[in-house]
């Protein structure tokens, strides 16, 4: 289980569909009594935005037993594992003018010619041109490759774009699971347990805690009231109050 007095996934006013500032995302972290965050926002390989979100958290005032770290979330673009994140981004990170980590999304299905949408897969699934196994098998591929070019990855929200192509974690087998699971130990790649999309679920969960993949809480917070409210994960919202 995750521990719940982090979060590993906020967004801000950097991305175009979050409404709270850096400042109030820490204030919201400090509210909910979270121990680490990690500011993250949207990027594609055109993005210029990267320096001043680094700055503006940055500048940030720090609180007293919270850490506070960055992160670019970034699309899986096709098998080959490529990631719509400018190069300069990718090659700074975990440096002092990087952000920590890219966090590696499945918006769309990574296809061999680059993004699918999920409507695009619908259709070919069911014209019979495209078999569920190969949809999980383009989707692990792509995301272990993904973890290996970039180096300083983290899962966002592992397997949400199946539900959007009619597909279930359930159609991933667990060999497919050990290999991306070997890949995150070996990379030291952690993977979200993302609230907003509920996944991955128990089985995954379980099976990657097995093989020691380090699960992090996350809440995809898109306004700071949502920054480490865990409805899915816990039975109640941490609240810690302020100190």
């Amino acid at each position: 289980m995750p521990a719940l007095d982090e979060d590993h996934h906020v967004h801000s006013t950097f991305s175009d569909d979050a409404v709270s500032t850096p400042a109030e995302n820490l204030a919201a972290a400090r509210r909910a009594g979270l121990r680490r965050v990690r500011m993250v926002d949207h990027v594609r390989v055109t993005s210029t935005h990267v320096p001043d979100m680094l700055a503006a958290v940055r500048s940030l005032p720090p609180v007293d037993g919270l850490e506070v770290l960055t992160g670019v979330e970034a699309k899986v673009l096709d098998v080959a594992g490529r990631v719509d994140a400018p190069a300069s981004v990718l090659a700074a990170l975990g440096t002092p003018d990087g952000p920590d980590r890219v966090l590696l999304a499945d918006h769309q299905l990574p296809g061999p010619d680059g993004p699918w949408s999920p409507r695009t897969v619908r259709e070919r699934l069911h014209a019979g041109a495209l078999r569920p196994g190969d949809v999980v098998e383009m989707l692990v591929t792509a995301t272990a490759r993904a973890v290996e070019r970039t180096g300083r990855a983290q899962l966002a929200h592992p397997f949400s774009v199946l539900p959007k192509v009619g597909l279930t974690e359930d159609d991933v087998p667990d060999d497919l699971l050990d290999a991306l699971a070997a890949v995150l130990v070996a990379t030291g790649t952690p993977a979200e347990v993302n609230e907003k999309w509920a996944c991955p679920g128990p089985r995954v969960r379980a099976r990657w805690e097995r093989a020691g993949v380090l699960l992090v809480a996350s809440t995809d917070a898109h306004v700071a009231g949502d920054v480490g409210v865990y409805r899915t994960l816990a039975p109640a919202p941490l609240g810690g109050g302020a100190a």
